[in-house]
């Protein structure tokens, strides 16, 4: 009990020190809790509200298909529940803006794809519409208005019976617009009223558990001869779901890689502290050992301290956590999805792992500290350690530059060289913290530098997406274009030796100036007829260089599975949506016809940008038009989604860092007290004192910036290799500006640590710390 008492003495006699050391554990247990709790909720929701709404495994297009032609395909093997349903475009205009809808039929006894009713009910009438809810909000819409749609040159007025969501929609562009783009489900018995007859265009397939869907699709591409079959998509290529899964995978990723960091550092400034105070203690080993505590007890004793640390830093993490963290990932996941009804809450059990983790360390530092003091006799322990003996400098050798140095100084280099283990502990605690700036910096700044690519890559002013059937020769173009290109994307996969993976190739003009390429030195890259571009981010995976032979599957039906070895002309930055990039030469060289989907226009002033954009709006064989301003709200998205974390992270990296240089330097002081001392009684002011402290300190954080500049760099390509993934690749190299800021905030939370302790050597008592033990 009285070792109880003394180790709360010692805490609050170093409160300060105790409180920046539970910072420190706390950083890693706020990351830890909040990572961990988010990805678990967000994947275990996600898997249970796509297994409750029966999620389609496969979507298949037609021109038409009869309800007998889809109960004749039900029979097909692998295919659990089949619905059609017809799937058209339409518009509703607004003042100052319009915007574009999706509306599927519903059919009397849906279960595939089964909405999500937040009011009201499913239209069942003719008339009826269920609208989704976030578009509803946007415009104000409730159960019961009157909504007015125009579809295909005919304007259609239906009732709001409900408003909803569906598994299908989770996320409905990259910015998640509910104000332009809108879901809506109607009734079968209104599909006459808008198509002057009774058909689908669109079958939903539930498969069998474990039934490969490929072969599926193939089975009934083979059944569909004789209909007009146009394309077909699996879930894993369908927008919303292929998004989630990858925000999933990088959310999983996170929530172990940071706190890990986070972590390991904790325990490194811990286990020094620790190891550095036993040994400023062992005076107090010897009386205890005096007094007869057994060596388990004082062991136990000093043990205590970092358990008492994890346990607070741990409380104090998760409570910041709960308080910050989950709102903020609330909100965020709100914005990027739409789930309904998911909550977020801390799992308090993810407090267990961060006290153990920490306290762990603590343990083992004082376990490896105190064993050799608890093996000398009390009488021993009791004497200080002999001093040691001071060779000459190295620069005390060379004539003339010693005697020049002043005597401040001279005791500066002295005390460094004298205890240079000491010294090297001390930088250990400032290279760790400098490494967690310039890796959190950097990768704020890759986030900034993915955003601002987007605006470089693409500088068309409009893309239109034609819809699926549309030949180029019939599509008209209006005046005002000053340049204009075709493109056409095919989903294919990259198969490198047993792996595969989904991946898009995008075929245009090789004199396609409206997209640019760069290599991983920001240099620009064309396109030629005899290659194709490879993104980095598959590069980099699959360990693929210039020169190599690819092997790209296209998956698209009319295709038939086709297989071809295209050779990689050049290696590609592409930080956002990598796709493979070829020219139509290149592609009709393996017999595979070009057939354009989308149209890039440059106009020739922002005036007839406006006419050009009012033509392609009224153009029937138009799916979706996007602009300029598209393209930046999507990036600058993109980026508010991803920096509160990081920017979470840069803070706890300045308070990490403020925990590591604190307590380092308050031990050094506390270290020091018989050296301090004498020099206030030969008469040195404070200011001097001070100063000779502050001098140190600096040096030694300048000589640990120049070792955790190299280290950075190393760290942060590990992080960055963590977080990216084929399907998205960050920036892995850091700027000078980057690596100037971290070292001046090392700087700076240097220069506050020593204004902090300032207080310490002002409460030096002379006469106490002079004392000798006889």
């Amino acid at each position: 009990m009285k070792l109880f008492s003394k180790l709360l003495r010692n805490v609050k006699q170093s409160i300060v020190q105790f409180i920046a050391l539970a910072l420190v554990v706390a950083v890693g247990a706020f990351f830890y809790a909040g990572l961990n709790s988010y990805s678990n909720k967000h994947r275990t929701y996600s898997e249970a509200y796509f297994k409750e709404h029966n999620l389609s495994d496969l979507h298949v297009y037609y021109s038409q298909i009869s309800n007998d032609d889809v109960a004749g395909l039900s029979v097909i093997e692998g295919i659990n529940k089949i619905e059609g349903r017809y799937t058209f475009d339409a518009t509703q205009v607004f003042k100052d803006y319009k915007a574009s809808l999706k509306l599927h039929s519903i059919p009397v006894d849906n279960e595939i794809n089964t909405p999500t009713m937040i009011e009201g009910s499913i239209p069942s009438k003719k008339d009826e519409i269920l609208l989704d809810s976030h578009y509803a909000q946007e415009h104000h819409y409730q159960v019961g208005d009157q909504i007015r749609i125009t579809t295909n040159g005919r304007d259609v007025t239906f009732t709001i019976s409900g408003l909803g969501e569906n598994v299908e929609y989770i996320k409905k562009n990259p910015t998640q617009d509910h104000k332009t783009h809108g879901i809506a489900y109607i009734a079968e018995e209104t599909i006459p009223e808008i198509r002057d007859g009774f058909y689908y265009n669109e079958i939903m397939i539930d498969a069998q558990e474990g039934y490969d869907i490929d072969q599926l699709g193939k089975s009934i591409e083979g059944q569909s001869k004789h209909l007009p079959y146009l394309d077909q998509t699996s879930k894993e290529r369908t927008y919303g779901y292929s998004q989630i899964k990858q925000t999933i995978y990088n959310n999983s990723m996170m929530s172990k890689v940071i706190p890990l960091v986070l972590f390991l550092i904790s325990a490194i400034i811990l286990f020094l502290t620790m190891s550095r105070t036993i040994d400023s203690e062992r005076n107090q080993v010897g009386i205890m050992k005096a007094l007869g505590v057994k060596n388990r007890n004082i062991m136990l004793h000093y043990m205590g301290y970092p358990v008492l640390v994890g346990i607070a830093g741990s409380i104090i993490g998760c409570i910041m956590a709960a308080l910050v963290f989950i709102p903020l990932v609330t909100a965020s996941s709100a914005k990027s999805y739409t789930l309904p009804d998911i909550t977020f809450s801390l799992s308090w059990y993810s407090i267990i792992p961060s006290i153990i983790f920490s306290s762990a360390f603590g343990i083992l530092s004082c376990y490896l500290s105190g064993r050799t003091i608890l093996k000398e006799r009390a009488a021993q322990a009791m004497r200080p350690k002999p001093p040691k003996k001071m060779k000459k400098l190295l620069i005390e050798r060379v004539p003339g530059i010693w005697s020049h140095i002043s005597y401040s100084y001279k005791l500066i280099l002295r005390n460094i060289f004298l205890n240079k283990q000491k010294a090297f502990a001390s930088s250990i605690g400032v290279v760790v913290s400098t490494v967690l700036l310039i890796t959190a910096l950097g990768t704020q700044s890759s986030l900034i530098k993915i955003a601002n690519q987007t605006e470089d890559v693409y500088t068309y002013d409009v893309r239109v997406d034609y819809k699926l059937g549309t030949s180029s020769d019939t599509l008209q173009l209006p005046p005002g274009i000053k340049n204009s290109y075709f493109t056409s994307t095919f989903p294919v996969e990259f198969i490198k030796g047993g792996e595969k993976e989904n991946a898009t190739l995008v075929v245009t003009e090789k004199e396609n100036n409206l997209i640019h390429f760069f290599d991983k030195d920001d240099n620009k890259m064309y396109l030629e007829d005899k290659g194709v571009l490879v993104p980095q981010s598959y590069a980099d995976k699959y360990h693929i260089v210039e020169g190599d032979t690819i092997q790209i599957k296209f998956t698209a039906p009319e295709l038939k599975n086709k297989s071809v070895d295209m050779k990689v002309l050049q290696i590609s930055t592409q930080y956002s949506n990598p796709s493979f990039y070829s020219t139509p030469d290149y592609l009709k060289s393996f017999g595979i016809d070009y057939s354009p989907t989308s149209l890039l226009v440059e106009a020739n002033s922002s005036t007839d940008l406006i006419s050009v954009r009012n033509f392609f709006e009224q153009d029937p064989h138009v799916d979706t038009i996007a602009d300029k301003n598209d393209l930046k709200q999507s990036a600058q998205y993109i980026l508010k989604q991803n920096s509160f974390i990081f920017i979470m992270f840069i803070i706890c990296a300045v308070i990490l860092s403020f925990g590591a240089i604190y307590t380092i330097s308050s031990i050094n002081i506390y270290e020091r007290n018989r050296e301090l001392a004498t020099l206030k009684v030969l008469g040195y002011q404070k200011n001097k004192i001070n100063r000779l402290i502050f001098f140190e300190n600096i040096i030694l954080t300048t000589f640990a910036v120049i070792v955790a500049l190299p280290i950075s760099g190393y760290c942060y390509t590990i992080i960055v290799k963590a977080l990216s993934s084929t399907h998205q690749q960050i920036p892995d190299k850091l700027n000078i500006f980057i690596m100037l800021v971290s070292v001046m905030l090392a700087f700076l939370l240097t220069i506050l640590s020593n204004l902090l302790l300032r207080r310490k050597v002002s409460q030096i008592n002379m006469i106490e710390s002079l004392k000798s033990v006889e």
